[in-house]
C-alpha cells in the first residue's frame, strides 16, 4: 500500500512538472518573440479564456461541439462493434470488410471536408468527417481485441457446439471489454480535436471550430489560444472521466463470477 501511493504521488509530480514545462515554454516564446500576434501573453489567454467562460455563445458553442462528437462516436462505436462481431465469427466477412477500412483510413480528410461541404452543410459535414475518421480506428480496435481472445477457449466452444451467439456474448465480450473501455476516453479525445478541426475547416456556425475561425479572422490571437486550450482541456478531462470505465468494468467483473 506505502509502495502504491508513493509511485501515485510521483506520477503526480511529474504531470504537474511537464505542465510547468509546457508553460515555460510558452513564456519563453512570448518573450522571444515579443508578438502578440504571432504568440499571445499568457495573461491576455487567461483573460480571454474567463471571457470565454462568462460567454452564452461559447457554451451553446461549447453543447454544439460536444454533442456532435458524442453523435459521431457512438455511430463509429455501433457499427464498429457489428462489424468486428462479424469478423470475430467469420473469416468470411473480416475478409470483406478489410478494404472498406483500409480505402477509410487512407482517404485524405481534407478532401473529404471538400465534397461533404458541396453534398451537405457545415452541420453536418464534421460529424461525418469525425465518424470516417473514428470509424476504422475502433473497429481495428476491436479486432485487435477479439484476436487476443484465449484461441483454445473458443475451439473449445465450438468442439461443444457453442452457438456463435453465445461465444459472442460468453467469450468474447467479457474479455475484450476492458480494453475497449480503457480505449475509449482517447478515441473521443481524438473526436473532439478532429470535430473541431472539422469545424474550422467548414466555418460551422455556433461551433468551437467555427469561434475559432472568427477569431483567426479577426486576429484575435488571445483568443484563439484560449479557445485551444479550453479544447485541449476538455480533451483531457474526457479521456481522465472515460478511463475511470476500466476501472468499474473489473470491479463488476470481479464481483460477477
Amino acid at each position: 500500500m506505502k509502495a502504491f501511493f508513493t509511485e501515485r504521488k510521483l506520477n503526480i509530480i511529474f504531470s504537474v512538472a511537464a505542465v510547468l514545462i509546457m508553460w515555460l515554454v510558452w513564456i519563453i516564446a512570448y518573450y522571444s518573440v515579443k508578438n502578440d500576434y504571432i504568440v499571445p501573453s499568457f495573461s491576455d489567454t487567461m483573460v480571454s479564456l474567463w471571457g470565454c467562460l462568462c460567454s452564452g455563445e461559447f457554451w451553446t458553442a461549447f453543447a454544439f461541439t460536444f454533442l456532435r462528437t458524442l453523435e459521431a462516436f457512438i455511430l463509429s462505436f455501433l457499427l464498429a462493434a457489428l462489424l468486428a462481431a462479424a469478423s470475430a465469427l467469420s473469416k468470411t466477412a473480416a475478409a470483406f470488410i478489410k478494404p472498406f477500412m483500409v480505402f477509410l483510413r487512407t482517404v485524405p480528410t481534407l478532401a473529404i471536408i471538400l465534397i461533404l461541404l458541396i453534398w451537405t452543410s457545415a452541420k453536418v459535414a464534421p460529424v461525418i468527417v469525425t465518424f470516417l475518421v473514428l470509424f476504422p480506428m475502433i473497429y481495428s480496435q476491436m479486432v485487435a481485441a477479439t484476436e487476443s481472445v484465449d484461441g483454445g477457449l473458443v475451439q473449445m466452444a465450438k468442439l461443444y457446439g457453442v452457438s456463435k451467439n453465445e461465444r459472442l456474448f460468453k467469450i468474447y465480450l467479457p474479455q475484450i471489454s476492458p480494453d475497449i473501455f480503457s480505449q475509449t476516453g482517447a478515441n473521443v479525445s481524438l473526436g473532439i480535436k478532429v470535430m473541431i478541426s472539422a469545424e474550422v475547416l467548414s466555418n460551422t456556425y455556433k461551433s468551437l471550430g467555427g469561434m475559432m475561425q472568427s477569431a483567426k479572422s479577426f486576429l484575435e490571437v488571445p483568443r484563439l489560444a484560449a479557445l485551444t486550450l479550453i479544447a485541449v482541456l476538455l480533451g483531457l478531462v474526457v479521456d481522465i472521466a472515460f478511463s475511470q470505465l476500466k476501472r468499474i468494468n473489473s470491479k463488476w467483473r470481479g464481483g460477477v463470477k
